[in-house]
């Protein structure tokens, strides 16, 4: 079974019976059903699943909707260092249990020293000790001189004095061992590599920087920036030099937020400081640093910009000054000429009144310009 179009007689065929009526769509095509679907009775229907509306789809073209995929979001990648790298406290001992330990390894060679009879005479008389009944040195004397004089090199050689505002990072044989930030004489082992830190609270003013304002006009910007090492073990062992990544955070800081022209309003000016402090610190967290302000201290023009810049200025300045002297002459012509008007000193026509206008005008303008230098 076919379906079929119902036929007007308003139309004609080619053979002079009825036809077909026009097509409303020009693209309709007439397809075949079979008959058991017209009439199936189906106890269980399938749900079919309604597709949502296609929107400015251009209708009878044939067209097939374009679907698009939602775009993913971008996102800026993050550094990412060792989560164990984190900065803990190194363990250390009293200085004086340094010193106790030098003191004694210095005694103990001395007195190995008179039991293998190598004290001068001189010196055995002076300190009144008996004379060494040891004979010549032998691997024990040599024994007690090792342990003595490893003792008292380990004590010495391991006494050091921590300073306020000054931190010490620990390594023994490229493995982080701790952070020392004690004030005083302690001890540390002398077979860790010590690495001093600066963890005071330090400001930079930075040289001038290219940078740009909201309009792409190239500048040159000078930063203040203040800022302190709070995680000691990740600015020393995560970067080569914790300086020069600040510094080249910076400028890439400068280079993403635009910066207020010279001469602009004072709250543009802590809007990019803001804007630029919340970016650097975020760029130097994972390294350790905290960044507390990143403040423009002088913003001026590039170099190849800063003389078309200042003569656009200074044109802009002259005329503004020109449409200021114009305005006071205009007024200083209007104030006269309605006082001798409503005074009835004089009676003038619309031809006189021009010819005083332009008189008086050009008396202010030549007034003024012998006025100003």
């Amino acid at each position: 079974m076919t379906t079929t179009t119902p036929q007007t007689p308003e139309s004609g065929g080619a053979d002079g019976g009825p036809a077909r009526p026009a097509r409303l769509i020009h693209n309709e095509v007439t397809t075949e059903i079979p008959v058991h679907l017209l009439f199936r009775d189906d106890p269980d229907p399938v749900d079919v699943p309604i597709r949502p509306a296609v929107v400015n789809r251009r209708q009878g073209t044939g067209e097939q909707p374009r679907l698009r995929r939602p775009a993913a979001p971008r996102t800026r990648p993050v550094a990412r260092v060792d989560p164990d790298l984190v900065e803990r406290p190194a363990r250390v001992l009293p200085g004086a249990v340094g010193v106790l330990a030098g003191v004694a390894g210095a005694v103990g060679c001395a007195v190995t020293s008179w039991w293998s009879s190598g004290l001068p005479p001189q010196v055995v008389q002076t300190l009144g000790l008996p004379a060494s009944a040891g004979g010549a040195a032998g691997p024990a004397q040599w024994a007690a001189y090792a342990g003595a004089g490893a003792l008292g090199l380990l004590g010495f050689g391991g006494l050091a004095r921590g300073r306020t505002g000054r931190a010490w990072v620990l390594d023994l044989f490229g493995r982080y061992r701790g952070t020392v930030r004690r004030t005083g004489l302690m001890w540390v082992n002398p077979l860790l590599l010590r690495r001093r830190v600066d963890v005071r609270l330090r400001h930079w003013r930075s040289e001038p920087v290219p940078a740009a304002d909201r309009g792409g006009m190239a500048l040159r910007v000078v930063v203040l920036v203040v800022w302190r090492v709070r995680d000691t073990a990740r600015a020393v062992l995560t970067v080569e030099d914790h300086e020069r990544y600040l510094r080249e955070c910076v400028e890439a800081g400068l280079l993403r937020v635009p910066v207020e022209m010279p001469g602009g309003t004072r709250a543009g000016v802590e809007a990019a400081a803001e804007a630029l402090t919340r970016l650097v610190a975020a760029d130097a967290a994972p390294v350790g640093l905290e960044v507390f302000s990143v403040q423009p201290v002088r913003i001026e023009y590039a170099p190849e910009l800063a003389d078309a810049m200042h003569r656009r200025r200074i044109a802009a300045l002259d005329a503004q000054h020109r449409a200021s002297v114009l305005t006071s002459v205009v007024d200083s012509v209007e104030d006269t000429v309605s006082r001798l008007t409503m005074r009835g000193l004089v009676d003038l026509d619309a031809h006189e009144r021009k010819v005083l206008v332009k008189d008086l005008t050009v008396a202010f303008c030549a007034g003024r310009g012998e006025r100003e230098p």
